[in-house]
């Protein structure tokens, strides 16, 4: 019979939270950069090389290597033998107080994105809380935690589907793949769940995002058993689709394919598909009853000396002075350089203005959209001597329903946002003659640096999702939608599909 301390459980929650914020697993840098090395698009290795620099800072300056900090989730499996002291808690609420002090941590703020009440006032809980947990009691005498911090945008792609038995499951993941867009920030994993009942294969989907990389060890060794066949052929046939890193086209998608299966009923094969994004954070940790597993600090030669800076044929642009007419031979795949101030506002910053527009109440002092642009983020509260923590760019397509009434009502002539626009979204950018620019999702440390002034100049009891004022010192963006409706992750992938088509053609041959 072993003893453990909840304040034991508590503290180590707390240090793995604290320590996935701002350090990769080493296997996801090396997986990174040789997807990097090898990389022969010059927009998908420039994303890489931005997600590879803005890794080694946010390890430096232990700072988020997203500004979306995630929502925790939570996998414990409590040995039988294991007692607890009388520190009169539940096991969910010694997890819960970990998170609770990990992301109120006055030396690495980390923002807190859970909303109570989801289906009505969506509150802020202002605390992170709570995790998702799930938990076992298994054979044994300690305790074993695997925790992992999961951003919005990569979790919102999630599938599932009840299949056929006699159906193909690559079939399957290839088809969606596509579906989900670059909101997912790839490259990264796709964790996949075979079996059991509809939400087993879920949550087999999200335990299997948890295991190390080791793809390319398996296709140097060979499959062994029919997941090792069918994580082989998923990864191959998901690379050669183009998709490529931000979805901007190019040659890795995904850096591994991992699924755990369970048996299921003879009549079913339910699948569950989720995407981990460029900010892959997990820990594991056991407890023994001697103390709290604290997490041990990497080597910082760990990460490769890659340097970052924007390309000879960059264009700067100064949005103080910036007109419609000015963006109007602004091409997809163009990099911009970006200078001035710009306002931001996602998600609830849209729908309480597209409630003023509604009413033809005056928007509020300090909002002023004309010939300027919006930048869809939710930025860190700062720390130090910090102008803004980091703030890298939500996924843009949510905006998509308010995009129409913004451009006809307010002015405004561009957006800045992370992945691909939808079909609403574009045709209202090519009727008002706006553009659509892209920030690299997984680098929002990086971005931060080039922030040069913050101030909330609305909704400031929204939280991160108050509008902010920034100024910003060449920022770096990439055109994804001109003003002639023409999308970069529309022709990016649709051209490094046919360039992989015809190497593999060639190499056949």
């Amino acid at each position: 019979m072993t003893t453990i301390k909840s304040e034991d459980l508590v503290t180590s929650v707390a240090d793995a939270l604290q320590f996935i914020s701002y350090y990769h697993p080493k296997d996801f840098i090396e997986a990174v950069h040789a997807a990097y090395t090898r990389e022969q698009s010059p927009a998908a290795k420039d994303a890489l090389a931005q997600i590879l620099v803005n890794s080694r800072m946010c390890a430096e300056g232990r700072r988020p290597i997203c500004q979306d900090t995630g929502i925790v989730t939570v996998f414990i499996r409590i040995g039988m033998d294991v007692r607890w002291d009388d520190g009169g808690m539940s096991v969910a609420d010694m997890v819960n107080e970990g998170v609770r002090r990990a992301y109120t941590h006055p030396d690495n703020i980390l923002r807190p994105s859970i909303m109570a009440d989801p289906a009505g006032e969506r509150t802020n809980t202002r605390d992170n809380t709570p995790a998702v947990i799930h938990m076992e009691v298994v054979p044994g005498d300690t305790v074993e935690v695997q925790l992992a911090a999961k951003g919005g945008g990569s979790e919102n792609k999630a599938k599932m589907a009840m299949l056929n038995p006699s159906d193909n499951i690559a079939d399957w993941v290839v088809d969606v793949v596509p579906t989900l867009g670059a909101g997912w920030c790839p490259p990264g994993i796709l964790g996949i769940g075979i079996g059991g009942t509809a939400e087993k294969a879920v949550v087999l989907a999200k335990e299997a995002l948890l295991e190390p990389i080791d793809i390319q060890v398996l296709k140097q060794r060979g499959a062994r058993s029919r997941l090792d066949e069918l994580r082989l052929e998923i990864y191959d046939r998901v690379n050669d689709l183009g998709i490529g890193a931000q979805g901007l086209g190019g040659l890795t998608t995904v850096l591994d394919v991992k699924i755990i299966d369970y048996p299921t009923h003879a009549a079913s094969l339910p699948v569950g598909l989720i995407p981990n994004c460029a900010a892959t954070r997990h820990a594991h940790f056991t407890l023994h009853g001697n103390g709290p597993a604290l997490q041990t600090s990497p080597d910082l030669d760990d990460w490769p000396e890659i340097s970052w800076e924007a390309g000879p044929g960059s264009r700067r642009v100064n949005l103080d002075t910036l007109t419609r007419d000015g963006v109007a031979d602004w091409r997809p795949g163009e990099t911009l350089l970006l200078s001035g101030n710009l306002l931001t506002g996602r998600d609830a910053a849209h729908k309480r203005l597209a409630g003023l527009l509604a009413q033809g109440a005056p928007l509020p002092e300090g909002v002023d959209f004309t010939n300027r642009f919006i930048y869809y983020v939710g930025p860190v509260d700062a720390v130090r001597d910090e102008v803004v923590g980091p703030a890298g760019p939500t996924t843009a397509t949510r905006m998509d329903k308010f995009t129409g009434l913004m451009l006809e009502k307010t002015g405004l002539i561009g957006m800045i946002g992370k992945a691909e626009r939808g079909p609403e979204g574009i045709a209202a950018i090519k009727k008002h003659g706006a553009v659509y620019l892209t920030a690299v999702g997984g680098a929002a440390y990086l971005v931060s640096k080039a922030i040069t002034a913050s101030r909330v100049v609305a909704f400031a009891e929204m939280g991160m999702e108050a509008i902010h004022e920034f100024e910003v010192k060449d920022m770096p963006v990439t055109v994804a939608v001109d003003t002639g409706g023409n999308s970069v992750h529309h022709t990016g992938p649709a051209e490094w599909r046919q360039i992989i088509i015809r190497d593999k053609a060639a190499t056949a041959v």
